[in-house]
């Protein structure tokens, strides 16, 4: 079978080979399944660089999250077991951990629903416990992670701030259902944050981008709102003031979804019910700005680390219908 390699880390348009290998071969409790397309994370990106806290053994194959198909023909979704990621035309998977692609939704939706979906619903809910009628603030509300959030966060019934960078990303967004639009290159969010909520500030901050984003929002945050520490997509870890927490009585929370597949599967079933539910609905649709040739899969991992995408971007098999 064909899959993307990696035998050095840095940049994945300079270390990312297609390649020619052996199918895995499934050990105790997983199976083989085909791959119909595979959703790019900056996970991936950070897999490539090195900087991942998962580390596969080298060489491996990029690739955290697919739809793919069981050896019975059911359509699923998984997270392959690295080394032998998704940037590939088969992966092993553990067996417990499928879960059942929603007919609501096609390939390449079903590809990008998990991982971004899940952690925004843990990180709204079971974190930040978000209410009816609060203010959302979302950072990189164009992203991929970001556009679930804005998504889940209309279907709570908050009203939602989304911050982005440029009047394309801006214009997404506002397709998305973002109530109002910041611009981090041209507005003050600060300022606009306030001014869109009478001076109370955001109840609820979801932040997977760090540095000057998580500064920015501890300026805006409400009484006793929520600050849901999502990733680091800016490459800067910020160092929380907590004499400034305590202050200014709000909350700082930490997600690492992975957890919950640890600690508490049964949450993350649970999860997917609903997301299922939310899809057949209409409520929730992965934005999916590009469907992908297999072929060019580095240039696509290394779009998603530049972040200069929207919404989602989904590699297809070969002979796949885009």
């Amino acid at each position: 079978m064909q899959a993307w390699r990696v035998h050095r880390n840095g940049e994945p348009s300079e270390v990312m080979r297609l390649e020619e290998v052996g199918r895995p071969e499934p050990g105790e409790g997983q199976v083989l399944l085909k791959v119909r397309a595979a959703n790019i994370n900056f996970p991936d990106a950070l897999l490539c660089r090195g900087h991942y806290q998962v580390t596969p053994p080298l060489p491996f194959t990029p690739g955290v999250e697919i739809c793919g198909e069981t050896e019975d023909g059911r359509r699923v979704i998984a997270n392959p077991a690295l080394p032998h990621g998704g940037l590939a035309e088969y992966v092993v998977a553990d067996e417990a951990a499928l879960l059942p692609a929603p007919e609501a939704l096609d390939d390449a939706e079903a590809a990008a629903l998990h991982i971004g979906y899940q952690t925004g619903w843990f990180g709204l809910h079971r974190r930040a416990h978000l209410q009816e009628g609060e203010t959302l603030l979302v950072h990189a509300a164009s992203g991929g992670v970001g556009s679930a959030a804005v998504q889940l966060g209309k279907a709570a019934g908050a009203r939602v701030i989304g911050v982005v960078g440029g009047p394309d990303k801006a214009a997404v967004a506002r397709e998305l259902g973002c109530d109002v639009v910041l611009d981090r290159r041209s507005d003050d969010i600060v300022a606009g944050v306030k001014e869109a909520t009478g001076g109370r500030g955001a109840d609820v901050v979801y932040d997977p981008v760090g540095g000057d984003a998580y500064a920015k929002s501890a300026k805006c945050v409400a009484f006793e709102g929520r600050i849901v520490i999502v990733g680091f997509a800016s490459g800067a870890i910020p160092s929380p003031a907590l004499n400034h927490a305590l202050v200014k009585n709000y909350s700082i929370v930490g997600l690492h979804w992975g957890l919950y597949n640890q600690r508490d599967p049964r949450a993350v079933l649970r999860c997917h019910e609903t997301l299922t539910e939310y899809a057949a609905k209409g409520l929730i649709k992965p934005l999916i700005s590009d469907r992908v040739a297999f072929a060019d899969a580095a240039d696509a991992v290394q779009r998603v680390a530049d972040g200069s995408t929207t919404g989602r971007l989904v590699v297809l098999p070969e002979g796949a219908a885009a």
